[in-house]
């Protein structure tokens, strides 16, 4: 399977990047770091190619959905897993943040499947784009308010595309909270947060049974990406859930 992974140079997008390619994808890794992207590609292995990719840069995007499409031969499944989610209460965030989450999150994702639509057509190929619990599932996580409302916007996104574009399976997978990787594979999520403001919203997290401890294995995340993008194209996946199996209350 010849496939794009988006956000490949570090956290998810990485580990989803190389398990895909240890099991027998072609994978083109896209991200802006170069060098991590370089690294991802060689533990994937020699024919994982990486290709700097600005997501936010409508140019940057095409040039990089062109040059993995020339390389692969064709693109047959997409996955868009690159995410921000800054700290902050509703009443604090400026436009500056406002603008970051969604062009990450949202308007990356646009734009580079508005790249990847004439080879996904072609080859009447997959797209999965990762969302979040906490946008679909959950009631809103206090703090992180851009993050919530950005993913929400996601969600109709892929709804969006689906309906212009019947030929191709597109699909939100929802996912709990997961462990990630580790070294350069490790989640970069709460990088930057204001560890004051996170161990105040904590508590309120867990209280409200938002934050349960347990986590998914990235293993099981990258067999459900495998498993959903392997699905033959005449089977609809229209969204999936991945949420981390709730622990045994203690005795």
């Amino acid at each position: 399977m010849r496939t794009v992974v988006v956000g490949a140079s570090g956290g998810l997008g990485r580990c989803i990047g190389v398990g895909l390619a240890q099991r027998g994808a072609r994978v083109a890794l896209l991200a802006r770091r170069l060098e991590r992207l370089e690294s991802a590609a060689r533990e994937a292995g020699r024919d994982a190619l990486a290709i700097p990719c600005d997501v936010t840069d409508a140019g940057s995007c095409r040039r990089a959905i062109n040059a993995a499409a020339a390389e692969l031969g064709g693109i047959e499944a997409l996955v868009y897993a690159p995410a921000i989610g800054p700290l902050a209460r509703l009443v604090d965030l400026d436009a500056d943040t406002w603008r970051r989450a969604f062009d990450t999150n949202v308007i990356g994702a646009a734009l580079v499947t508005a790249a990847a639509i004439p080879h996904l057509s072609i080859a009447e190929g997959r797209a999965v784009y990762l969302s979040s619990v906490s946008a679909s599932v959950t009631p809103p996580w206090p703090g992180l308010g851009a993050y919530v409302v950005s993913k929400a916007a996601l969600d109709k996104l892929v709804d969006a595309w689906r309906a212009e574009h019947a030929d191709i399976g597109f699909t939100r997978l929802v996912v709990g909270d997961c462990g990630g990787g580790k070294g350069d594979s490790r989640t970069e999520f709460a990088d930057g947060w204001d560890r004051a403001l996170a161990a105040e919203l904590g508590p309120i997290w867990v209280q409200r049974g938002l934050l349960s401890g347990a986590l998914i294995d990235v293993d099981d995340l990258v067999e459900v990406v495998h498993a959903i993008l392997r699905t033959g194209a005449t089977a609809s996946l229209p969204s999936v859930t991945v949420a981390p199996r709730a622990r045994k209350a203690p005795r």
